[in-house]
């Protein structure tokens, strides 16, 4: 019965150990996750080896607080919901084989989700955006844009051919000698120079809904080495950079990944006339400025705006958690041959 369904929910794509409860009355009983950014802020990025076995020491420990959290045990839980791609293959595998294991031992049903499905849908977690509705994913590893029809009715419209959104921000931070993750420390220079364009950075060479990047980060180098704050060789700063010149480029870099939004945006309107709303989601979705932007392009054409709390933009159980309960009610099980990607 609906009142009795729990759905336990598992998320181990990338550097993220996670896991949530579900209820279809009462919402999200819990969602707790482990972070593995210190691990991996040394090396400027994640590790896929140690991701994942920081994945095995704490998965455990990480379902069985959620579980405590909820105020459940696994003899309450109706199905397990598993991200099972896209996503690291060793990272993903944790999670699946281990999800496997309980569905086997409790002989309970077991559903592989798609991670940005999760992105995808993960504002009806604190909102109810009306259908159809344009959907921005935009993390460290993806960026897409889908219109979004009903629970578990949607079309990719668009995506990266290269770079994501956040992989840009992070490679560009690593450019200016900032640590990583790069997207915080952009948007906190941008701010000290009040969000201003300096440089007016090519917004993109994609001419349809498809984003790409990559020509961006390249513009960005450049610029810096022409203007010898950049060695190429050497891939290191000029003792000529200042804080200043710092601020400035991560300002035109945030101002110009507005602008390539909102375009993608006003051109997906015109293809699909029936859209009444936008939802922003991913990680990148924390970003205040991007979110604010978006939020104003909103207002002024009259289509309603939602974007998830932060900690349903990044990576966690709550959003599998909310997919694998309408996939559950819409009889969309696997089985125990379940598989990544």
């Amino acid at each position: 019965m609906l009142e009795n369904r729990l759905i336990l929910a598992i998320e181990t794509s990338c550097d993220e150990t996670a896991a949530a409860v579900y209820s279809p009355l009462k919402g999200i009983l819990s969602n707790e996750l482990f972070s593995q950014v210190k691990i991996h802020e040394k090396y400027g990025g994640v590790v896929p080896e140690m991701a994942s076995r920081s994945h095995i020491e704490k998965i455990n420990l990480i379902v069985q607080q959620a579980l405590t959290k909820a105020n459940v045990s696994l003899d309450d839980i109706s199905a397990i919901a598993v991200t099972n791609k896209p996503g690291l293959p060793g990272s993903l595998l944790v999670g699946v084989c281990f999800a496997k294991a309980l569905a086997l031992a409790k002989n309970i049903p077991i559903m592989g989700i798609n991670h940005l499905e999760g992105h995808a849908f993960s504002s009806f977690l604190d909102g109810q955006p009306p259908f159809p509705h344009l959907c921005i994913t935009a993390s460290g590893g993806h960026t897409s844009l889908y219109v979004i029809y009903s629970f578990g009715d949607y079309q990719v419209i668009g995506q990266t051919l290269d770079d994501a959104a956040g992989e840009a921000f992070d490679k560009i931070a690593k450019v200016l000698g900032l640590e990583y993750p790069g997207g915080p420390l952009i948007e906190k220079l941008a701010q000290q120079v009040n969000f201003e364009d300096f440089y007016s950075y090519p917004r993109g060479a994609t001419s349809g809904l498809d984003f790409s990047f990559s020509g961006l980060k390249t513009a960005i180098i450049y610029d810096l080495a022409r203007r010898e704050l950049y060695d190429l060789k050497t891939r290191k700063l000029s003792d000529a950079m200042t804080a200043q010149e710092q601020a400035r480029v991560a300002s035109s870099l945030l101002v110009c990944m507005r602008d390539i939004f909102i375009k993608k945006i006003s051109l997906a309107r015109q293809q699909y006339p029936n859209i009444k709303a936008l939802s922003f989601v991913g990680g990148v979705a924390c970003n205040k400025f991007l979110k604010k932007a978006l939020n104003e392009y909103c207002q002024q054409n009259k289509l309603s705006f939602f974007s998830p709390a932060p900690q349903f933009c990044t990576d966690n159980a709550a959003m599998i958690a909310l997919v694998g309960n309408y996939k559950f009610q819409q009889g969309h099980i696997d089985t125990l041959m379940l598989d990544i990607f």
